[in-house]
């Protein structure tokens, strides 16, 4: 692993891990061995990141000169805190993770008493009843989404029909229970929103529709305001 690599791997254990962290953690975290982590704690030293601590004891990372300083109100951290927490209850692991690890990348660029505020926010997420777990195909969906290309599938309508369709993912959309594909159907040549659950086969196609997706994604946002969201798949 190039030591760039190992380096930016290394910060963002160090924020997302409570701390003091033990170099055993640290180095099973990165991947590295103890003698490379201890190295590579003394690159980021000698880079600008103020670590405390020495092997034996565990490490903080208590200056990040990586991300530049922010300031936030009380208010607005609860908020963040809230919606972040509301993203790690989406069922979408990736989605989870990569809340977790903004969170700590924000915390870490806050004040002292602010990122006391944030770990201890009042401000808390709960379902009773978790969202299903997200589909591995929701990753290639929303690849899809940022690359615009078309994707082909199948998928059982609200009938029970199933049907070959080729669509351009627009966006998705995380229900109470559900979540929604919003798409133009190529096959429909209409605007459509597909249950992700329900779709099966799922592949990238070659064509693209760049750079149509956040045109057509607006159109699409501006019919479900006027009709009450009447279309269907």
């Amino acid at each position: 692993m190039p030591k760039s690599d190992r380096l930016f791997r290394l910060l963002s254990a160090f924020r997302m891990l409570p701390q003091p962290v033990t170099a055993a953690r640290l180095a099973a975290e990165t991947g590295v061995s103890e003698r490379t982590l201890y190295r590579d704690i003394q690159a980021l030293r000698a880079g600008g990141a103020l670590i405390d601590g020495e092997a034996g004891v565990g490490y903080s990372l208590t200056e990040d000169p990586s991300l530049p300083p922010q300031m936030f109100t009380r208010l607005e951290v609860e908020a963040l805190v809230l919606g972040l927490a509301e993203v790690t209850l989406s069922g979408d692991p990736m989605l989870a993770r990569a809340a977790a690890e903004a969170q700590a990348k924000i915390i870490a660029t806050l004040p002292d008493r602010v990122q006391r505020q944030a770990i201890h926010a009042v401000s808390r997420s709960y379902r009773y009843r978790p969202r299903k777990p997200a589909p591995p195909h929701l990753q290639l969906l929303r690849q899809a989404a940022w690359d615009e290309r078309a994707v082909d599938l199948s998928y059982r309508d609200v009938s029970g029909q199933e049907t070959q369709r080729r669509i351009w993912p627009l966006g998705t959309v995380f229900l109470d229970n559900e979540v929604m594909c919003l798409a133009f159907c190529c096959l429909r040549q209409d605007f459509r929103r597909f249950k992700v659950l329900e779709m099966q086969d799922i592949r990238l196609a070659d064509e693209s529709f760049r750079p149509r997706r956040v045109p057509l994604l607006r159109s699409y946002l501006d019919r479900l305001q006027k009709d009450g969201a009447s279309s269907r798949a």
